[in-house]
């Protein structure tokens, strides 16, 4: 019989597992986007295969604090083992593609997790790199395979489910990589808040004192980074197919950077961080190339050095009064340089402020909250 503890520590996971009005508005707007948003299909498509990449590294970051920066090298495999399977007609139907890309990946995140359990975590962030450098120089020395530095081309993806054909609009690649996103955070979800999820979270925060209660922190270790490198294979397979074409560009060490940019703007630890980095991350990033595409890096490099130092909300505020001033004053890359030394200089000053508005909005809310229960707790 399942004892008072067991029951409302049930009833605990059931109330954490169930689904909020935001979540519904998140994917309703991600369904609205695929009518509303005909024009802009390229970029959603972008943005979809980057959440579930995203999605990826928060299983292993934000909820097993594994931190990588080469995770590219499971999406890169996914990447060209889809391209691979599509060119040579090895299998036809690009879902059964998908799941075997990311196989692949998951099998190679197997094998290197035994390397990442060893050590800090600058040690992990070094054999991560080391990982996705050796897989983007043994692409590079196989181009009969791979087809080298000219990336492996004349891959032609059948259509899906042997019905829907990509077509030149990006509409069925939209919808193709919607739906597999939703399915897989489906997944992932689940999968979080499970026990399973409960023990990562535990060994994340103490794996000593998890490891003395029964938990097996190298198994679960083993096993989420597996399970992640999975994700990001099929998050790979999904560039290929949409774009049916893979490169030794998945292998870089800048698509884990910018992944890790991702879940920063986003936020770790919660799944709807790299699902909302990732739309901000494009977003951002194809407003900026636009308005400047010459220093359009300087402008997502003060976003990172701003959100680092006063926080997601007061440095994205920051950024955008930055920009805008720049933009009004129609101010040069250095006398934009100059602007941020100065923010620099006076770190401490902004941050002190900026804490003095924090406690005022405390106090204000507080008084709120008493004001309220006072107001309900009146006799009629």
């Amino acid at each position: 019989m399942p004892t008072p503890l067991t029951e409302q520590v049930a009833r605990h996971l059931a109330a954490r597992a169930r689904w909020g009005a935001l979540e519904y508005a998140f994917w309703l707007a991600a369904l609205a986007s695929v009518f509303l948003l005909s024009g802009r299909y390229l970029i959603l498509t972008e943005i979809a295969w980057l959440a579930l990449f995203a999605l990826s590294l928060d299983l292993i970051l934000g909820y097993a604090g594994i931190i990588s920066l080469g995770h590219a090298a499971f999406f890169g495999l996914g990447s060209y083992s889809a391209a691979l399977l599509a060119k040579h007609g090895i299998i036809h139907e690009p879902v059964l593609a998908l799941f075997v890309s990311g196989l692949a990946a998951a099998l190679l995140g197997f094998a290197t997790s035994f390397l990442v359990l060893r050590g800090s975590d600058l040690t992990r962030l070094m054999v991560t790199l080391g990982v996705a450098l050796i897989m983007r120089e043994i692409a590079n020395q196989i181009p009969q395979v791979t087809g080298g530095a000219d990336g492996l081309q004349g891959v032609v993806v059948a259509p899906i489910l042997g019905m829907f054909e990509f077509d030149i609009f990006g509409k069925v690649a939209y919808v193709y990589c919607l739906i597999v996103l939703f399915v897989l955070f489906l997944l992932a979800r689940r999968v979080v808040y499970s026990p399973f999820g409960l023990s990562l979270r535990a060994v994340k925060g103490n794996p000593l004192r998890s490891a003395s209660i029964g938990i097996s922190v190298n198994a679960r270790l083993v096993a989420v980074y597996t399970f992640a490198a999975f994700y990001a294979g099929v998050a790979g397979a999904l560039l290929a197919q949409t774009t049916a074409f893979a490169s030794l560009d998945v292998f870089s060490l800048e698509r884990s950077a910018d992944l890790l940019l991702v879940l920063i703007i986003g936020g770790t630890g919660y799944l709807y961080g790299g699902l909302i980095g990732a739309v901000a991350f494009k977003l951002i990033q194809d407003a900026l190339a636009t308005f400047d595409p010459q220093y359009w890096q300087y402008w997502i490099g003060l976003l990172l050095v701003l959100l680092v130092l006063f926080g997601r909300i007061y440095g994205a505020a920051i950024a955008v009064a930055v920009f805008a001033i720049s933009y009004w004053l129609r101010l040069s890359f250095f006398e934009c340089a100059v602007i941020l030394l100065l923010i620099g200089f006076g770190y401490r000053h902004i941050r002190r402020w900026l804490d003095l508005v924090d406690a005022r909005v405390a106090d204000l809310m507080r008084g709120a909250r008493s004001a309220r229960v006072a107001f309900l707790q009146r006799k009629p």
